[in-house]
């Protein structure tokens, strides 16, 4: 069953390098509704939790330190088939490999600072969304 919201996080090398107002003016004119949005600092502990299903990988303890390293902005967005829409409009996780026009083309560095995150899954998306907002906090 698909659902029409998704989960993104601008993570902190788009803060960093001020592509923030960019990025987002870019997800609205895509057509996605920012339902939920705040700014927040990841610790250590949140990054290792939400990023849990990477535990056993060779990059986890560098990706813990890179999310952890500055702010965030966490947002669930919505719009018709938001997932695989945002994906699309996200680009490949290589901005090397990544489609002209799409936000990790324009704004990602590298593999590892790939400016943001995007759901893969309705579930996920249910799953990430709930971990950085509550109900009262969507719109």
């Amino acid at each position: 069953m698909t659902t029409n919201r998704t989960f993104t996080m601008l993570k902190p090398d788009s803060l960093e390098k001020g592509n923030t107002g960019a990025i987002l003016e870019k997800i609205n004119a895509s057509g996605f509704r920012i339902v939920a949005m705040k700014m927040t600092h990841m610790t250590k502990r949140d990054a290792e939790a939400f990023y849990a299903v990477h535990s056993e990988r060779p990059f986890f303890g560098e990706l813990v330190e890179y999310m952890t390293r500055g702010p965030v902005v966490a947002a669930i967005l919505e719009k018709d088939n938001a997932v695989e829409d945002f994906r699309v409009l996200i680009g490949a996780t290589n901005p090397a490999d990544a489609a002209e026009g799409t936000i990790r083309k324009l704004y990602a560095a590298s593999i590892g600072e790939n400016a943001v995150h995007g759901s893969d899954s309705d579930e996920n998306a249910a799953i990430e969304g709930a971990f950085h907002f509550s109900g009262r906090e969507m719109f």
